[in-house]
């Protein structure tokens, strides 16, 4: 079965635009355990406009169950990694100027940057995983790193679902079959909803683990994260 990572990164830019501590994002991530959320994600970013540093530790304190932490690894974010020792971290390549993730790593030109940082994170004993498109050559490029899995970027699937969706996974299903044969492990995210995702999850072969953000919040903005939650897991295990 696929894993199912809430990513509360919505949840602190609700908080944070009203400040306080409400919603209170540690009471959120127990509840989302409870209703049955395999993982919680955080993607800190430098200008914290949603997650803060801070967040990453108090929550780190507070979960049960797989504790996910993307974002670019800059020497900031590799210190709080390795002070926490999450059981993953997610690499991905977004800029201080970009509003959202937008495009995976070049695993090939930046070989020399990510492979140190990935070692120095496995030696810590945390899972590694790079953020990437669906390409062959980056894929092999993420095991030449030395990770321990990719992290699917399905943006473009997202957006074409709906005209065509058999077109729209043939690059992600024979990403996935370079993955398995090569011995990566497969994860996935960006724009997956619940009008997509049981597509995907059915025809993706070995996918592990999916992380899921601004879609989910939205959905359950209508109806209600104990609802949301199980409908998610129902359309991953179909």
């Amino acid at each position: 079965m696929t894993l199912l990572s809430v990513n509360i990164n919505k949840v602190a830019t609700l908080r944070n635009a009203r400040g306080g501590n409400i919603p209170n994002l540690l009471e959120v991530t127990k509840d989302l355990q409870r209703f049955g959320a395999q993982g919680i994600t955080i993607h800190p970013r430098p200008d914290q406009r949603h997650i803060r540093y801070e967040d990453a530790f108090a929550l780190s304190e507070g979960l049960t169950k797989e504790f996910n932490i993307e974002g670019n690894p800059i020497p900031k974010f590799i210190e709080m990694v390795l002070d926490i020792k999450p059981d993953q971290v997610t690499l991905v390549p977004d800029g201080n100027d970009v509003l959202t993730s937008n495009a995976g790593w070049d695993t090939s030109k930046n070989i020399k940057f990510l492979t140190p940082i990935i070692k120095v994170f496995k030696d810590a004993g945390i899972r590694t995983s790079i953020f990437v498109d669906p390409d062959i050559e980056m894929i092999e490029g993420a095991l030449n790193l030395g990770s321990d899995r990719i992290e699917l970027y399905t943006e473009a699937y997202a957006t074409n679902y709906q005209k065509d969706p058999d077109k729209a996974i043939a690059p992600y299903i024979a990403a996935a079959n370079k993955a398995n044969e090569i011995g990566l492990g497969i994860n996935a995210g960006h724009d997956l909803n619940l009008d997509n995702i049981a597509f995907f999850a059915k025809n993706i072969p070995g996918l592990l683990e999916v992380s899921i953000g601004h879609a989910l919040m939205c959905e359950s903005l209508y109806l209600g994260f104990e609802n949301v939650i199980p409908m998610y897991l129902q359309r991953l295990s179909s």
